[in-house]
């Protein structure tokens, strides 16, 4: 049960991140999640834990780190997209 309840935070997070970063017409559910589950450890490395916790992630440093990941694959795939 806990993974599932990861895996929805995770999404949520994503989501939000791509909704931050006007991105999020771009990815897909998949792509959220993995944004989210990625920026989550990402924030928390760079950030520490601080702030509410759901899901085993804390919230405001996994949702920066999400906002970057999201930042930075949109513009590398944007990148890609645009050379061919």
């Amino acid at each position: 049960m806990y993974w599932i309840w990861t895996l929805i935070v995770g999404a949520i997070i994503g989501a939000i991140a791509g909704a931050i970063t006007n991105r999020s017409g771009s990815m897909g559910w998949i792509a959220n999640i993995i944004a989210g589950l990625a920026g989550s450890a990402l924030g928390q490395a760079l950030f520490g834990s601080w702030g509410p916790q759901l899901g085993g992630m804390a919230v405001l440093p996994s949702l920066i780190g999400a906002v970057i990941v999201v930042a930075v694959v949109s513009f590398f795939v944007m990148r890609v997209t645009a050379k061919k």
